[in-house]
C-alpha cells in the first residue's frame, strides 16, 4: 500500500498522504471535537476520536464558505473550512447541530411579570444576570434616543405628552444645555403628578390651592411679579420659633436652590408639606375621571361630583388590579396563590405599587401607620410634597437639605471597591417608620422586621446558587442553609443609637429583643463592599451619600423620586422587594455562598461604580434646578386660566 504513492500524480498523492494521515490522527491525538462533512454532499458526520493538531499543519482556515457552496440543507454558515480547496474537512462550533433537520432547542427564560417582577424559571440561566443584560440595555437606549437639541426635546415632548411644552420651555432648555443636564426628556414623574389637576376648570383649582393654603401645617412658596423675588408668600406653622424655622428649612433650601434661574420663573404660587410623609390621598375613580377629562379636554364638575366620604386605602387601586381581588379565605387557598418559583425586581416603580403588590400594605410604617387607610379627599388638591407613594397624589419635590456633593475620601483612592475589606450586607439605623406602642402594628414595619429576620433568624432559607453544567452556560441550583449561619457570615444590620419614636414600655422592649450598637462614622461605613437602604419615616436621606461611595447599594422602598425615570436598576443599585424575599439571593449572587463559590463581584464592582458615576452626574444641584425648573412651569401653565395658551412653539411652527 505505502507504495502506491509512486505511481500517483502529484495532485493524487496529496490526497493519499491526506487519507492516510487523517485515518491514523482519529486514533493517536486529541483536539476539541469536530464534525467531518463530505466536501460534495456536505452531509455532516461526528467525528468519534478527535481532530490530530497535527493535521492541521500547513492548512489556512477560512470563515465561513460561500453560502453557494453549500447547497445541502444543514446550514454550514458557522463553519470553519480548511485551505486548500481539496479538504474535505470542516470544524463546526461545538453548538452547530451535527446532524441535518435538528434545530438548536430554544434557551429557558424567565418571566417578566407585568407587576414589575422576574419570576424565575429555574432551568434557565441565573435571573440576574437577565436582569443586568436587559437593564444596560434599556439604560442605553435611553441615553441614546435623548434630545439634543430644543427642537428634538420639543418633538419629543409632543410624541410623549400629545399636547405642547409650557411656555417658557426655551429657558428652560438654556439652562439644561449650559449645564449638561442629562436625560432632558425624561421627565414623566412630573408628567403623573400632575395628570389629574388638567381635568379640573383652573378657576375652581385656584380656589382649591387658596383654601389649601390655610391647612395646618404648610407654607407657600410663590412668586407674585415677572420681576419679583422667589418667596414665601405664606405659611401655617407652629408659634414656637424653633418649630418654625426646622419645618421652614426645606423651603428656604429650595429658594436658595432656585436663585439661578428666579427672574425666569413664571407667576405661581405653591402649597408645600414639610413633613416627611405624604398625606393626600385620592380615589381611584376620582383620580381616573379627572385624567380622562384632561386627556380628552375636557373638565369634571368637583363641586356637583366630589367623592363621597371613602376611607381605605384599596380604594386608590383600580377595581380590577390585585390589591381588590377577592380575599383568600383559606389556607388552601393561600397555598395555592404563592408564586411558585422566586421572583425579583425589574421595574422598581411596578413593584413598589401596593395596587400590585398589595402585602405592602402590611409591611410598611407608611400603610400601617394609617390602619385600613385615611380619608379620601373629595377631590384632587394641588400639594407639594419632598415624597409620595403610589397611593397618593402628592406633587414631589426633590429634598435639598439631604443632599452632598460627594463623600469625605470618596473621590480619592480611599474609597475605590478593591479597598473595601468588608463583604458583609451593611444597615445602621434608628427605629423610624413607624410610632412604637402597644396599639400599633410595629414589629411589621419595615426597620423592625429587618432587624427580625437578621438578629432573630429562625429554620432554614433556600438560596439560589451559581452553577455550570460545563458548558459554560450558567445555571442556578438551590441550597438549604441555616438562616443562622447565613446571616452571621453575611449581614452586618443593627440599630443604632438608643430607642425613639416609641412609648416608654414599648421602648424598653424594642432595646431588649433587639441589638443596639454605636452609629458608625463615615469612614467605618465606606469599608463596606454591600450596603442596604431601607426606607425610615419617608423618602431615604442617606441615598445620595450611599451612592457617591462605590458600595454596591441594595435598596428597598416605597416612593418613587423625582429620579426614578433617570436611574436604572441593576445598572445603579439593586432593587430589593419590601418582604425581603429576594435579598439573600442577590447577595450571594454577587458575594458567593457562605463557601465564596459563585460570586459575581467583577459585576458588583462595575454598579457600585456606575452608582456612583450616576450619583455625581445625574443627581448635581444643577439636575435639582433643571427637575424644579421644569415641574414649576408645568404647575404655573396648569393653573392659569389661559393654560391652553401658554404654550412654547418654535418659531417655524407659529
Amino acid at each position: 500500500m505505502f507504495l502506491l504513492p509512486f505511481f500517483l500524480s502529484r495532485k493524487s498523492l496529496r490526497g493519499y498522504v491526506f487519507v492516510v494521515v487523517f485515518a491514523c490522527s482519529l486514533a493517536a491525538f486529541t483536539l476539541t471535537p469536530i464534525s467531518i462533512t463530505d466536501t460534495v454532499a456536505r452531509t455532516p458526520l461526528k467525528a468519534q476520536k478527535p481532530l490530530s493538531p497535527y493535521l492541521l499543519l500547513g492548512y489556512q482556515a477560512r470563515w465561513p464558505k460561500p453560502a453557494a457552496e453549500s447547497p445541502s440543507s444543514h446550514d454550514d454558515s458557522s463553519a470553519i473550512y480548511l485551505e486548500p480547496e481539496d479538504s474535505n474537512i470542516i470544524i463546526h462550533p461545538e453548538s452547530t447541530p451535527t446532524t441535518p433537520h435538528q434545530p438548536l432547542p430554544p434557551r429557558p427564560t424567565h418571566t417578566f411579570r407585568s407587576d414589575g417582577l422576574l419570576q424565575v424559571n429555574p432551568d434557565a440561566r441565573h435571573p440576574i444576570l437577565d436582569l443586568i443584560a436587559r437593564a444596560e440595555d434599556e439604560w442605553n437606549t435611553k441615553l441614546a434616543r435623548a434630545s439634543r437639541t430644543l427642537p428634538d426635546a420639543v418633538r419629543e415632548y409632543h410624541r410623549r405628552y400629545a399636547r405642547a411644552p409650557p411656555s417658557g420651555f426655551d429657558k428652560w432648555w438654556a439652562y439644561v444645555a449650559k449645564h449638561n443636564v442629562q436625560l432632558p426628556d425624561e421627565y414623566d414623574q412630573i408628567y403623573r403628578d400632575l395628570a389629574p389637576f388638567w381635568g379640573i376648570e383652573p378657576a375652581r383649582l385656584q380656589a382649591v390651592q387658596r383654601d389649601w393654603e390655610g391647612h395646618v401645617h404648610s407654607y407657600t412658596l410663590g412668586k407674585s411679579t415677572p420681576s419679583g423675588p422667589f418667596y414665601v408668600a405664606n405659611e401655617t406653622l407652629p408659634d414656637d420659633e424653633h418649630d418654625r424655622r426646622r419645618l421652614l428649612e426645606g423651603g428656604f433650601r429650595i429658594l436658595q436652590l432656585m436663585k439661578e434661574v428666579e427672574e425666569d420663573l413664571p407667576l405661581f404660587r405653591a402649597v408645600f408639606s414639610p413633613h416627611d410623609n405624604p398625606n393626600v390621598f385620592l380615589t381611584e375613580e376620582m383620580r381616573s375621571r379627572a385624567i380622562k377629562a384632561g386627556k380628552s379636554g375636557k373638565y369634571i364638575d368637583i363641586d356637583k361630583d366630589r367623592t363621597p366620604y371613602t376611607r381605605g386605602w384599596l380604594h386608590a387601586c383600580p377595581t380590577d388590579s390585585p390589591a381588590n381581588e377577592p380575599p383568600i379565605e383559606t389556607e388552601a387557598e393561600a397555598d395555592r396563590e404563592k408564586p411558585k418559583n422566586k421572583t425579583f425586581i425589574y421595574n422598581h416603580l411596578l413593584a413598589m405599587d401596593p395596587c400590585n403588590h398589595p402585602s405592602i400594605l402590611s409591611q410598611h410604617g407608611q400603610f400601617l401607620s394609617h390602619g385600613p387607610g385615611p380619608s379620601a379627599e373629595p377631590f384632587p388638591v394641588p400639594q407639594f410634597s419632598f415624597c409620595s407613594t403610589t397611593l397618593h397624589t402628592d406633587i414631589r419635590v426633590p429634598h435639598i437639605g439631604s443632599w452632598i456633593s460627594d463623600v469625605e475620601g470618596e473621590s480619592s483612592e480611599e474609597g475605590e471597591w478593591e479597598r473595601k475589606e468588608d463583604d458583609r450586607l451593611l444597615w445602621r439605623g434608628m427605629n423610624t417608620g413607624i410610632h412604637h406602642a402597644e396599639d400599633r402594628p410595629w414589629r411589621d414595619a419595615q426597620r423592625d422586621r429587618l432587624m427580625e429576620m437578621a438578629q432573630r433568624p429562625k429554620g432554614n432559607v433556600e438560596i439560589l446558587v451559581s452553577d455550570t453544567d460545563g458548558d459554560d452556560e450558567e445555571r442556578v441550583r438551590v441550597e438549604k442553609v441555616k438562616k443562622m449561619r447565613l446571616n452571621h457570615a453575611m449581614l452586618d444590620i443593627a440599630f443604632a443609637g438608643s430607642p425613639g419614636q416609641c412609648e416608654p414600655e414599648t421602648c424598653k422592649e424594642v432595646e431588649e429583643i433587639f441589638d443596639w450598637r454605636k452609629t458608625m462614622s463615615v469612614r467605618e461605613a465606606g469599608k463596606y463592599k454591600y450596603v442596604l437602604d431601607v426606607d425610615g419615616n419617608g423618602w431615604s436621606s442617606r441615598f445620595k451619600r450611599l451612592m457617591t461611595t462605590n458600595a454596591l447599594i441594595f435598596k428597598s422602598t416605597v416612593y418613587p423620586e423625582w429620579f426614578t425615570d433617570r436611574l436604572a436598576p441593576w445598572v445603579h443599585y439593586v432593587p430589593i422587594q419590601n418582604d425581603y424575599s429576594d435579598l439573600y439571593d442577590a447577595l450571594v449572587f454577587f458575594r458567593g455562598d457562605l463557601a465564596g463559590r459563585g460570586a459575581h463581584e467583577d459585576l458588583a464592582a462595575k454598579i457600585g461604580r456606575e452608582g456612583r458615576e450616576w450619583s455625581l452626574t445625574f443627581w448635581r444641584e444643577e439636575d435639582m434646578v433643571a427637575y424644579l425648573f421644569r415641574l414649576f412651569l408645568e404647575y404655573a401653565r396648569l393653573m392659569s386660566e389661559d393654560r391652553d395658551e401658554l404654550n412654547f412653539e418654535l418659531e417655524d411652527d407659529r
